[in-house]
């Protein structure tokens, strides 16, 4: 997998595409509305619908196209509600107020696992369960699944190891696209030199920081440790965290590679981090890691994905580029008939070619013509994506209960954090984050 999604950023490197093939509306979901839908849903005039996510901004408005999409076609009227970062805490507060949202798009893997034992979630319906089978891999299933029984669609996914960077910065300091680790810290210093601070960090999302770790562990320690460590069975006190963290140390550890130094990367957001990397004539900073759909914050800028901004794989700390991936799971916290046939339609080509043509969006539908993403960068991640198909591996903080890998201010998130505060402290954070993961494990 490694090597495919080398070649295809390689390929999408090269420069970006049109709008996708918008006359071709075969799989439904054009701008003008689907001329041949490849799914049918029922009609729901009058019934009512409420969704939660955590998108805001750009992906919060393409995401609501795709409800437009399905309020045209089915009269249903639907609801969005922004979860904020803390969804767990969100969701049950609503249901501890006995009015839970009928659909939650979830971004841990652990969180679905964790409401699946409480018994909120609602399995999914025939049609939902038709709909994954013919466009999703047995890997994608699974994740949606919970000892056995589905509740999931993976509508969203993301390939979380990419570095995004500034072509002119990169040109002006004559930095050339990096494809380990010591020539990704080569190529910082360089652009140090020329005057631009290089890498730009969302630090004060903690889930940035765990993106960052988890490539340099991925592809330092190999996948049988990942995921040892992802379901805790090795602790995190081993060598092989150690190694991990004296690695991104040597980035963290640098203030004058890092924009805004330490105590600057700790208060950027992560939206903040990508656009303050594209904007402006001289940019805060050359390169941000983060994953595919930072294409969508770039476009708030006046980059171009594909000239002004290109990407990269993530650095190949061991012996080869690793391959992270995220994604976002719908699952019905209420069993009616509008809930599952808001599943079908995620699981249809239809739904996810009306994001895909927006932008700063792959899915993991592997039925979705690659013609209908936006440009030559998001189409060749996809295909990538796909190309994989169950040899990759998931978010490990999204693995973890959300008590250690999806709260802000808590767990892996706030550790990293003061990880990033003092990079010299690496049994200190060792220490903590075995205490936090062996609390949240139950162990």
């Amino acid at each position: 997998m490694a090597a495919t999604a080398a070649l295809a950023l390689t390929l999408a490197a090269c420069g970006s595409g049109g709008g996708g093939d918008t006359k071709d509306n075969t799989s439904g979901g054009g701008k003008g509305g689907s001329t041949a839908p490849t799914v049918q849903l029922p009609k729901l005039s009058g019934q009512k619908l409420q969704v939660t996510a955590v998108w805001t901004g750009p992906e919060r408005e393409n995401f609501v196209k795709v409800l437009d999409e399905f309020e045209k076609r089915t009269g249903a009227t639907v609801d969005f509600v922004p979860s904020g970062d803390d969804m767990a805490g969100f969701i049950g507060s609503k249901i501890a107020g006995g009015g839970p949202p009928d659909i939650a798009m979830l971004q841990q893997v652990g969180v679905l696992g964790e409401f699946a034992e409480k018994g909120w979630l609602k399995p999914l319906g025939a049609t939902a369960k038709e709909q994954l089978a013919k466009n999703y891999t047995k890997g994608w299933q699974d994740l949606g699944a919970h000892k056995g029984t589905a509740y999931g669609v993976y509508f969203k996914a993301s390939n979380k190891s990419l570095v995004w960077y500034n072509t002119q910065a990169f040109d002006n300091a004559g930095a050339h696209e990096p494809k380990t680790w010591p020539e990704f810290v080569k190529a910082a210093e360089i652009i140090a030199e020329s005057g631009v601070e290089p890498v730009s960090v969302g630090g004060a999302d903690g889930w940035t920081l765990t993106d960052w770790f988890e490539n340099i562990y991925l592809s330092q320690a190999g996948p049988k440790k990942y995921d040892q460590l992802a379901q805790h069975k090795i602790k995190w006190t081993d060598a092989s965290v150690k190694e991990a963290l004296t690695t991104l140390g040597q980035l963290f550890g640098r203030k004058d590679l890092l924009a805004g130094g330490n105590s600057g990367a700790l208060q950027t957001d992560f939206p903040t981090s990508v656009t303050q990397t594209f904007s402006g004539d001289t940019p805060k900073a050359a390169m941000v890691s983060s994953a595919d759909f930072a294409a969508a914050n770039i476009s708030q800028t006046k980059a171009k994905v594909g000239t002004d901004a290109k990407v990269f794989p993530f650095p190949a700390v061991g012996a080869g580029s690793p391959v992270v991936t995220g994604g976002d799971v719908a699952v019905a916290l209420k069993d009616n008939k509008a809930s599952q046939a808001l599943l079908t339609f995620l699981a249809s080509t239809d739904a996810a070619k009306i994001w895909a043509q927006a932008g700063g969006f792959i899915s993991p539908n592997k039925k979705l013509d690659p013609a209908a993403y936006a440009n030559d960068v998001m189409r060749e991640i996809a295909k990538a994506l796909v190309a994989a198909g169950d040899d990759f591996r998931f978010d490990m903080s999204d693995q973890a209960p959300a008590s250690f890998g999806g709260k802000p201010g808590q767990g892996e998130w706030k550790d990293l954090q003061d990880f990033l505060k003092n990079p010299k402290d690496i049994a200190g954070t060792q220490a903590q984050l075995e205490k936090d993961a062996a609390k949240s494990f139950g162990h």
